[in-house]
């Protein structure tokens, strides 16, 4: 993906068809699920699943659940972010993601979201993240991380 969704909306705006936008597109544009959307991003970077569960801050268990499409459940949008840490996302890709699982992209007029945007375009650690999250007075994710390990335990 290397077109900004500017030049993405542009192409569409002036497109013919939406068939011919595909086709000159199709390398922009993913048709897949979003754990297909997960591995996409996971092989392209050569991570394997075990170090973007280490790297998410999610447990194994729950990390795999979202890879593997098998739950059916909603997971919240922070479990989404916490995952794009691991996947080691930029920015856009992280903002696709989102939008695939049916989320509000990250948003530079709110204090939290920008200091992810921040974290996730200078490659800053979850882990980093959460200090600076905890320096505002935000919400930070390692709750997220107590209450997967929680539920795990408790199944």
């Amino acid at each position: 993906m290397k077109k900004s969704t500017d030049d993405l909306m542009n192409s569409l705006k002036q497109a013919p068809s939406v068939e011919d936008y595909f086709d000159e597109n199709d390398s922009e544009i993913f048709f897949g699920s979003l754990c297909e959307m997960i591995d996409y991003y996971r092989t392209r970077k050569g991570l394997e699943k075990a170090d973007v569960w280490h790297d998410s801050g999610l447990t194994k268990g729950y990390a795999y659940e979202i890879m593997s499409g098998k739950s059916t459940k909603n997971f919240s949008r922070d479990k989404v972010i916490m995952l794009c840490f691991g996947l080691k996302l930029t920015v856009d890709e992280a903002q696709q993601l989102l939008k695939k699982s049916g989320y509000a992209p990250l948003y530079a007029r709110d204090t939290r979201d920008s200091i992810i945007i921040y974290s996730l375009e200078h490659n800053i650690s979850i882990v980093n993240t959460d200090i600076k999250l905890s320096e505002y007075n935000l919400e930070v994710f390692c709750n997220i991380r107590d209450e997967n390990k929680e539920k795990t335990s408790n199944n």
